[in-house]
């Protein structure tokens, strides 16, 4: 398979020494070249063919979403990985990116020390060089004339028997979603088109730090018929409003007298990941049982697929997004495969499919 090869744009010497040893640390990855902001970065890639471009978000000249823009404009089949600081300015530019194309996103670690820099950095850019890798080859097979796109083929094949679900699926009173790997722009999409009467809460877990959750909920509240924030701990959930787990804390549903609501705890990652959506999934499948409605969308690794497993034998009913909308089909693939999803479903269509599922 051929080495990804990579351009390095940022405006810090120390970033591109530091990205520059993490790529060529990484066998499957072959360093390209340096540019100091975007203006020149676009000089160079008309001269050189990178296949994914690492880019600061904040630059002198050129941003990165200014950059960004004319590599989507003028080199479309090239990817971009934002590379973004803690703060809620740059929260707010990489959602802006990542809505717009960007493939992926790394948080510059706050740390001074090199190494750990270094093993923070090459931690975060080897899993989104293997979920591109995989993206780019299925991009590649369905625009090869004559070829068998995934679309037209069987669902894939279920390796597992679905579990025995101990009561018949009722009527949805909760929702609950786990995302991650262009989560943002699925996002987008899909919460600004559910409608404003609709009749139940919606908790979303979104594999993001802490600043970009608060900054994609204010982001998807400008846009959505209802109102999306983050969970707070102790918040009673109520119909018409959309919770994002906050970055680096693990949400979950408890039952109170006069409702549900959410705790945030600081229990260990899973999967990898805090928040994570087996965590919120097994709650959802200890209060509401089978008046439950689960969704498994765009991401990498398998977070969400045990979770699934128990809210299946309450009774749940689950979707899943499709693989030619997905960014990486990680997520929803090892859901599909474990038998736990009752419908696939496209991007597109997702909302409204949530919605006749919540109507039942």
């Amino acid at each position: 398979m051929d080495k990804i090869k990579i351009l390095i744009v940022d405006d810090s010497a120390l970033y591109r020494r530091i990205l520059r040893d993490v790529v060529e640390s990484l066998e499957d990855a072959e360093f390209l070249d340096i540019a100091q902001n975007g203006r020149i970065a676009l000089e160079k890639m008309k001269k050189q063919a990178p296949d994914l471009v690492t880019l600061d978000v904040e630059m002198p000249e050129m941003n990165g979403l200014q950059t960004l823009q004319e590599i989507r404009r003028l080199y479309p089949d090239t990817g971009v990985v934002m590379i973004s600081s803690l703060t809620t300015r740059d929260a707010e530019i990489t959602l802006q990116a990542l809505e717009i194309g960007a493939f992926d996103f790394i948080a510059k670690p706050n740390d001074i020390d090199l190494k750990n820099n270094f093993d923070i950095l090459s931690y975060s850019l080897k899993n989104i060089l293997s979920a591109y890798q995989i993206r780019h080859r299925f991009t590649a097979l369905r625009r090869k004339p004559g070829s068998v796109t995934p679309i037209e083929q069987p669902p894939v094949v279920q390796t597992a028997a679905p579990p025995k679900s101990l009561l018949s699926p009722g009527k949805p009173e909760i929702l609950a979603i786990g995302i991650s790997t262009g989560g943002p722009k699925a996002l987008v999409e899909m919460i600004p088109a559910l409608p404003a009467s609709f009749p139940v809460p919606v908790v979303i877990v979104q594999h993001m730090p802490a600043t970009f959750t608060q900054a994609l909920a204010e982001s998807l509240n400008k846009k959505a018929n209802l109102t999306v924030k983050e969970g707070e701990h102790g918040e009673m959930l109520k119909r018409g409003f959309v919770y994002i787990a906050p970055g680096n804390r693990q949400l979950r549903i408890a039952g109170k007298a006069g409702g549900n609501m959410i705790e945030l705890t600081d229990d260990p990652p899973e999967n990898h990941c805090r928040p994570s959506a087996d965590y919120l999934f097994r709650s959802v499948a200890r209060i509401y049982k089978n008046k439950s409605l689960a969704v498994i969308m765009t991401g990498m690794g398998r977070d969400g697929t045990i979770g699934l497993r128990l809210m299946k034998r309450e009774g749940a009913r689950v979707l899943a997004q499709d693989e030619e909308s997905c960014v990486v089909f990680g997520m929803p693939m090892e859901a599909i495969k474990a038998g736990v999803v009752d419908k696939i479903v496209s991007l597109k269509d997702m909302a409204s499919e949530i919605a006749r599922s919540v109507a039942l």
